[in-house]
């Protein structure tokens, strides 16, 4: 390790500089960035800059002072971040140019359709469709049917969503046409990590073609053919409508960037919550209970011919199906929270600490330490399907050093950045385990370890390393 105190001003944490010029610490810090940091803070403490492929990083360890970075969003922004790698990744001008006035706060106001009383209107069309491709699922499996299940998980979480988000597709052959898209999706999605470290996209083979493909498929003509998409798709196509110089090809481009951001992260995490769940068979029948428990006490009953309706305070209610849900998330989310410094100044924190940064700078947050801490989660690399609960409630009071933290699970993000559409996510992974484990018996097939894929590290939710076979069949 080469440690740079070059041209520190004071109060500037110390820097960590690489001997590679330009990459800096980029190669070791993409190897596997949680051990990287922690070897850091052994170090050098809470505080320290790393030069990582031309950008100055200054990572916050400390949980207690997340507030502060969090709380600063004048001075430490997001947005212009964010839009920069999103319109370069799904390529549709930037929003921040100034051709396109309000339009990302009007885009950011159509969130709205994401909470409250919307968000119970698009659940349900949610918890129906999932319902339909479950009931054609039953309509297959007469006796046990095998299948990897990250594919499974990627079928069904795809199809429910792009039906409920943008539409049915009336042709005959509508699954055929979304398994399409949901092919070219996974070949653009396994690209999504170069293309969010600034590799330009002419050197990652055929992705352009792919993305070009896909964003075709949101062009105007084609989705006024989908029936019955959902006011949060329709209220942005009425937004776009209104800014002449956005051209077709770059509403299409936003439409797809939205179903990105709809499934890119929830695929995976429905995928780690279903394989913690198989693996562990005491979770696996508490969460089971729960389910029927809440089936027999609202007189519903499960089977494929019948509908199951489950209101927002029910699904709320399902604290072991919660808490089973969130461990999982604790353990493959590997987000990093940015805000980039908008001029030179000092960033104050707990305990009369300051920091000094420059304009241009990066603050990170990298939750991953503080979800794997064995302070706040003991023996943090098991997974406890009930340790969100107290006393049969939800449990949300964590601590360390004996303090209690304000922040002990972020897998979404935090304040300006986090994500708007969580609610909505964590229905559809509730409902889809819900549905899942009324429905039918399931097993693992296969009796290896899956493990974290690193690649997209900072990312957001982590993918397995490799898929593994499972084994359902209708309920008796």
């Amino acid at each position: 390790f080469f440690f740079s105190v070059f041209n520190r001003k004071t109060g500037e944490p110390p820097l960590i500089n690489g001997w590679i010029p330009y990459l800096g610490k980029a190669l070791i810090f993409r190897r596997d960035a949680f051990k990287f940091l922690l070897d850091q803070q052994k170090k050098l403490g809470d505080i320290f800059t790393v030069h990582i492929a031309g950008r100055y990083i200054t990572f916050i360890m400390d949980p207690f002072q997340y507030v502060y970075v969090i709380r600063n969003s004048k001075q430490l922004e997001f947005h212009e971040f964010a839009d920069k790698m999103a319109s370069k990744t799904f390529d549709y001008p930037a929003l921040s140019k100034g051709k396109f006035p309000d339009l990302k706060e009007n885009l950011h106001r159509i969130y709205q359709y994401l909470q409250g009383k919307p968000l119970d209107i698009i659940s349900d069309h949610m918890m129906k469709n999932l319902q339909d491709i479950f009931e054609w699922k039953c309509s297959q499996a007469t006796d046990w049917e095998t299948e990897k299940m990250y594919k499974f998980c990627c079928s069904v979480m795809f199809e429910a969503s792009f039906v409920t988000l943008y539409g049915r597709v009336p042709a005959a052959d509508g699954h055929k046409v979304i398994s399409e898209i949901r092919d070219k999706f996974i070949k653009f999605d396994a690209s999504f990590p170069y293309l969010a470290a600034n590799i330009p996209i002419e050197l990652l083979g055929a992705t352009k073609k792919v993305r070009k493909e896909l964003i075709h498929h949101f062009l105007l003509q084609n989705m006024t053919k989908w029936l019955g998409g959902s006011k949060v798709v329709q209220a942005r196509q009425d937004i776009f409508e209104k800014y002449e110089l956005l051209g077709d090809y770059d509403k299409a481009a936003h439409h797809f960037a939205f179903l990105w951001a709809s499934v890119g992260n929830t695929i995976p995490a429905t995928f780690w919550a279903m394989y913690y769940l198989l693996r562990h068979p005491e979770a696996l029948a508490a969460v089971r209970d729960e389910i029927d428990h809440l089936l027999q006490s609202t007189g519903q009953k499960r089977g494929p011919t019948y509908n199951i309706h489950l209101t927002r305070e029910q699904l709320d209610n399902l604290v072991y199906l919660e808490s089973a849900l969130n461990e999982s998330l604790r353990m493959c989310s590997s987000s990093m929270n940015i805000r980039i410094s908008q001029e030179d100044f000092v960033l104050k924190l707990e305990g009369n600490q300051e920091v000094g940064l420059r304009k241009g700078d990066w603050i990170a947050l990298y939750p991953q330490i503080l979800h794997m801490d064995p302070e706040v989660y003991e023996d943090p690399k098991e997974y406890k399907f009930d340790r969100y609960i107290e006393n049969g409630k939800k449990k949300t009071t964590f601590y360390k050093a004996g303090r209690k933290l304000k922040y002990f699970l972020m897998p979404f993000g935090s304040g300006i950045s986090m994500c708007p559409g969580r609610f909505l996510a964590m229905n559809e992974m509730k409902m889809f385990l819900f549905l899942l484990l009324a429905h039918f018996d399931v097993e693992l097939v296969e009796n290896k370890a899956v493990r974290l894929d690193n690649s997209r590290m900072g990312l957001g939710i982590l993918l397995p390393d490799v898929d593994i076979a499972f084994r359902y069949k209708l309920r008796s």
